[in-house]
């Protein structure tokens, strides 16, 4: 077969300068069936070569009944099955051939959101540990919400992946985006949907709000590929060669940087997110006036300790309450500790592990009931609920009612004589 450029010659020859075959074949020093074959056809020949035989063919017949078997096994594990020798590449080329015919295929659809009508929600943890207090450092989730529609990202710091700080972050995410779409979809993080179904959190969160969370299919990353894709953007773009001194400084960072990443052009979608912003937003449904259940809240009998647990620290309480039940609220910023409507105190919410929150006043009310306690214990009276003293009785006059006798040995005696 000849070249290209040698067709391309015969036909110059003999169509343009009028050259007889006999004289090209001379010049050209090829046959002269090859000349009229080049002179016939209607395009440039395409060199083409059969199929060759390869050392795998033989492997072929075993390779495909483990592959029958087990349509995920590795191609070095197959390789050690079916005893092959030779170069490993070889053969992965023919297991990523064979492969799917009998794992199958699924395919990936591209989808199209209409304004409002999705904003897909993940977290993301980033590998920079967060310096959060008393040399603590600490690798802490951020809530990564991304608008189906707009490609609008919106991300924030959360101290916990815990129901209470996954929907307050919700909450301060979507005040940004300034409306709630019609489905927040999420994977089936514990917190929102770990058992199929959106947890009593979740879905009061939603009711409240009037939309509904849509959990993605296990194992199915590609339903939320877009928060998917925004993460990534985020771990290459945005965390490369910084440092955070807190929590608050990376949220601040973040937002800043948003700002900008939120004006890029997005391929997919033709433009920037921040131009279809609007759009997005007066499709999305109203916020409520009232702000949904959100945060970390409990109820418990407080202890003599006077503390109480909050994600892994302790918050002090005002002692006048000791042996009562106290609601425990925690926001993202704060801890407040109420009993019966009544104010039993209130803290800056800590993001360290095992630590003690203590307010000074709390200390020393709880040094005045302990002093007011002692002295009424030494002077052998005690003061009841309603205030008044109570005379406490010595515990021979409780022996001698019942008619219990003890007998002391010598020792005794010795002891109390000395």
């Amino acid at each position: 077969m000849i070249s290209v450029d040698v067709w391309a010659e015969i036909r110059r020859l003999h169509r343009a300068e009028g050259v007889p075959i006999k004289q090209i074949v001379r010049d050209l020093g090829v046959g002269r069936n090859t000349v009229r074959r080049a002179l016939r056809a209607s395009g440039p020949p395409e060199r083409t070569r059969g199929p060759r035989g390869s050392m795998v063919d033989a492997f072929e017949p075993r390779i495909r009944e483990l592959l029958a078997q087990f349509p995920s096994m590795p191609a070095t594990v197959i390789a050690e099955r079916v005893g092959w020798e030779h170069s490993s590449s070889v053969l992965r080329d023919r297991v990523a051939k064979l492969r799917p015919e009998y794992r199958g295929v699924d395919p990936a659809d591209r989808l199209s959101y209409c304004p409002g009508e999705v904003i897909q929600c993940d977290l993301w943890f980033p590998g920079t540990r967060v310096r959060v207090g008393d040399g603590q450092e600490r690798v802490l989730p951020v809530l990564v919400m991304v608008s189906g529609f707009s490609r609008r990202i919106e991300a924030l710091m959360l101290p916990s992946r815990q129901g209470g700080d996954l929907t307050a972050g919700m909450w301060e995410l979507l005040t940004r985006f300034g409306g709630c779409p019609k489905t927040l979809l999420w994977d089936r993080e514990a917190a929102i949907g770990g058992t199929g179904k959106p947890t009593v959190v979740a879905a009061a969160f939603a009711g409240t709000l009037a939309t509904r969370i849509r959990l993605a299919p296990p194992k199915d990353p590609e339903t939320k590929g877009i928060v998917e894709r925004a993460n990534r953007y985020l771990e290459t773009s945005f965390l490369p060669g910084r440092s955070f001194t807190s929590p608050a400084d990376f949220t601040t960072q973040l937002i800043e940087w948003l700002a900008r990443a939120n004006r890029r052009h997005v391929r997919a979608i033709g433009a920037r997110p921040i131009d279809r912003a609007e759009t997005d937003q007066q499709a999305m449904l109203a916020l409520p006036r009232t702000p949904p259940a959100t945060g970390l809240s409990s109820r418990v009998r407080l202890g003599r300790d006077y503390y109480v647990r909050v994600d892994g620290n302790d918050y002090s309480a005002d002692p006048r309450f000791i042996g009562r039940f106290v609601d425990i609220h925690a926001s993202l910023v704060e801890v407040v500790i109420g009993c019966d409507g009544q104010p039993a105190g209130s803290h800056p919410r800590s993001w360290q592990t095992h630590a003690t929150v203590t307010s000074p006043k709390h200390v020393e009310t709880a040094a005045k009931l302990r002093a007011h306690y002692q002295q009424h214990k030494t002077a052998g009276t005690r003061t009841h609920a309603d205030g008044h003293p109570v005379q406490m009785r010595a515990l021979t006059d409780y022996d001698a009612r019942f008619g219990v006798e003890f007998h002391t040995t010598e020792t005794e005696h010795t002891r109390e004589a000395q």
